[in-house]
């Protein structure tokens, strides 16, 4: 029941906020429905995190111990199921989705005034489709809520994109997104299918049942090709180089909900799809393919980095931050030990938060610039009252200050990777320098300098000094107790840790 109440809450209450729109736009009836849609899927998560038991399993070997779970048939003919659980990994990943989906309900308030019931509609919709991917462990019943969330997505690019763009701008890069994530998305399910046949011709059973795959044996030369359609699919959604041509433009014209949607909860249902899936399914091609993966994600990282300091755009900025972000993870994702896998978890969240409070402090700076052009700002550090104070706060969050989540994260990650991958983590070490250099220059070039025409600047509402703060308390939650997550997500993390390590052996002795 409570995995039903996490995953229709958001398709219901999307329906209700459609009601509004009929007839006269009730703006404000949309918004309170939309901000308690996610609020109920928030609390009952907040109640499992407090009472579930998340303590390690110890063997790895069995199927994976989820705390709920519900499964009935779905296409029975072949082998396809309504199948949900949940464990400490998809259940931060919810609370994740909710807590950004309420924060996206309450930034769209000022930006988005067409259409509203419509908007928080295909908002929460985004939302539902998400927390599907999250809670699936059929593997095309994950699929399909794979590609169900970009529909919506779409919508919110091309309909309620950046206001400065004529109509034809948003829409192409709704496009450009659109066609980067449904052609990778193909290549998925052509693995997915190949597994299913795989699995069916080892044990005649056919299922797309993540328990019974993961029994699979994915070995050889064609384990590979399927790894690979997975990777692919996630590659581009994380995105790494060289698959990131969709995301600047995307975020760039985005509205500033959908801005928060893409890098904080989008973006990171590929670094979730390569910890439940590549590697669990594919461990021997999983460590074969390390070493390129960790490339990519070096790359990634420098590339993002530099490509970040040469932007004007303030929003363009944070999405190639983002990138060089997502690059860590991708090396700590691909060393396989549970120290960095515990890492790329904190860091995915950290990442999520610091990055959407970037996004909706870009917004607020444009509603009372009326630019993202940082060679038209400067010296508006004492007229804008905290804004500001904020935008330090996450920017040096952003570059992984200590007593922050994202710190912990990449230290974690870092770590974890150099006992198996010194030279990888030597590299990818300065890349936190590059950090360092565009944040600030980023603070430099909009805050500081000489100051045009004096005057104050309105300062900050209520609702966005609530938004903010709640931020920087989940930022610091993560940074100064992170067991807080990862006493939940240590199973996990142990027994996808436990396989790549099967996985290392097995290449090693086939080699």
């Amino acid at each position: 029941m409570l995995l039903c109440w996490l995953l229709f809450i958001p398709f219901i209450g999307g329906l209700a906020c459609w009601a509004t729109s009929r007839g006269r736009d009730n703006a404000g009836l949309a918004r309170v429905i939309a901000f308690l849609s996610m609020a109920a899927v928030f609390v009952p998560a907040v109640v499992v995190w407090f009472t579930g038991d998340f303590s390690l399993s110890g063997d790895p070997s069995v199927a994976p111990a989820w705390q709920y779970e519900i499964a009935a048939d779905w296409i029975s003919r072949f082998g396809i199921e309504f199948h949900l659980a949940l464990d400490g990994l998809s259940l931060v990943m919810v609370m994740l989705a909710s807590v950004l989906g309420m924060l996206s309900v309450v930034a769209s308030a000022s930006t988005v005034k067409s259409r509203v019931g419509v908007f928080h509609a295909n908002l929460l919709w985004t939302l539902g489709g998400v927390i599907g991917i999250f809670l699936a462990i059929d593997l095309f019943l994950y699929f399909f809520f794979w590609e169900l969330m970009l529909i919506p997505m779409y919508f919110l690019i091309a309909l309620w994109g950046h206001e400065e763009n004529d109509r034809s701008t948003n829409t192409a890069a709704a496009v450009k997104f659109f066609i980067y994530t449904q052609t990778s998305g193909l290549a998925m399910l052509a693995a997915i299918i190949g597994l299913v046949f795989v699995h069916y011709d080892q044990t005649g059973v056919l299922t797309f049942d993540y328990n019974q795959l993961l029994t699979t044996d994915t070995s050889g030369a064609f384990g590979m090709v399927l790894m690979l359609g997975f990777f692919l699919a996630f590659a581009v959604k994380l995105p790494a180089v060289p698959f990131h041509g969709w995301l600047a433009d995307t975020q760039a014209n985005a509205p500033t909900s959908g801005a928060v949607d893409l890098s904080g909860i989008l973006v990171k249902t590929a670094a979730y799809g390569l910890l439940r899936f590549a590697l669990p399914l594919f461990p021997e091609a999983s460590a074969n393919f390390a070493p390129v993966a960790m490339t990519l994600g070096l790359i990634s990282i420098y590339y993002g980095a530099v490509m970040a300091f040469a932007q004007n755009d303030i929003k363009r900025l944070i999405s190639y931050s983002s990138i060089s972000h997502m690059g860590f993870a991708l090396v700590g994702l691909y060393a396989g030990t549970m120290l960095a896998l515990q890492g790329v978890v904190l860091q995915v969240l950290a990442s999520a938060v610091s990055t959407a409070a970037l996004f909706i402090l870009a917004g607020q700076l444009y509603e009372r610039m009326g630019t993202r052009d940082m060679r038209a700002l400067g010296g508006l550090f004492g007229r804008l009252g905290a804004l500001p104070g904020f935008s330090l706060v996450f920017v040096v969050a952003s570059l992984g200050m200590p007593a922050t989540g994202n710190f912990l994260g990449e230290f974690l990650i870092l770590f974890g990777a150099f006992a198996t991958h010194p030279w990888f983590v030597v590299i990818a070490a300065g890349g936190m320098i590059l950090a360092a250099v565009y944040a600030l220059y980023m603070m430099h070039r909009v805050y500081w300098g000489t100051p045009d025409a004096g005057g104050t600047i309105a300062n900050m509402r209520a609702r966005e000094y609530t938004m903010m703060m709640a931020l920087v308390l989940i930022t610091l939650i993560l940074g100064l107790f992170p067991n807080t997550v990862l006493h939940v997500t240590q199973t996990v993390t142990h027994d996808i840790s436990s396989w790549f390590a099967a996985g290392v052996i097995a290449a090693a002795q086939a080699s």
